[in-house]
């Protein structure tokens, strides 16, 4: 599973994880190395640990340089993807909606290598995409937005209704135009939700982020 640690990803893994003849082995997460954070969701690597432990699922990271060219890039997700094959995956799952380039990308670059792309939520009317993922217990957390698209103030709010409602008509429901990322805390097959905490709001090459850590740990004794 192509794992961004945001709502998509949440999604998609739900969705095929409904398929009786596929078995999910793994997360796969790519990592800048400098930050230790997801790159554009800007997620720590503890959160990222934390979703694949309450998803019951090994985590597989691919470590990028930051800036990082795109060949770098494809060497890296190669080597992870060779691993994969010699251990027996035949396919990486994608929450991908409908942004046609970047299907074709993905089955591109995956069309020699043995393994093929499945793509659970393609061409779902983004609008009723949304509140299913409501519906289904998905919860996150703006933690990325594109204010030349979406207002800045819009970062570190919840996916909710509210969120939804409040959002300009030229904004897509899911964000799949990068309008905004986000982090899950708690959805379908969590063992338990991630206690988080918000943090600071900061600007930073032409996006906004804004920080989410692993809640206090609380002494009950």
């Amino acid at each position: 599973m192509s794992w961004s640690s945001g709502k998509d990803s949440t999604m998609a893994l739900d969705a095929i994880r409904r398929e009786e003849d596929i078995e999910i082995t793994a997360l796969l997460v790519t990592l800048n190395a400098t930050a230790d954070r997801v790159a554009m969701h800007a997620v720590r690597r503890s959160l990222v640990e934390a979703q694949a432990g309450r998803l019951g699922l090994p985590l597989i990271v691919v470590e990028i340089p930051s800036p990082c060219s795109n060949e770098i890039y494809e060497a890296e997700m190669s080597k992870a993807l060779e691993t994969a094959l010699g251990g027996g995956v035949e396919h990486v799952v994608f929450g991908d909606l409908f942004l046609e380039d970047v299907r074709g990308y993905r089955e591109e670059r995956l069309a020699s290598t043995g393994i093929s792309p499945l793509f659970p939520l393609w061409g779902r009317p983004t609008d009723v995409l949304a509140q299913e993922m409501l519906g289904c217990g998905i919860r996150a957390v703006l933690t990325c937005v594109d204010p030349a698209q979406l207002p800045a103030s819009f970062v570190g709010r919840y996916f909710d209704a509210s969120l939804l409602a409040e959002l300009p008509g030229e904004v897509d429901p899911c964000g799949e135009r990068g309008e905004f990322h986000t982090f899950v805390f708690d959805g379908p097959g969590y063992s338990s939700p991630i206690d988080i905490e918000l943090g600071d709001v900061v600007e930073r090459d032409g996006f906004v982020f804004c920080d989410v850590r692993p809640g206090p740990v609380i002494d009950a004794g």
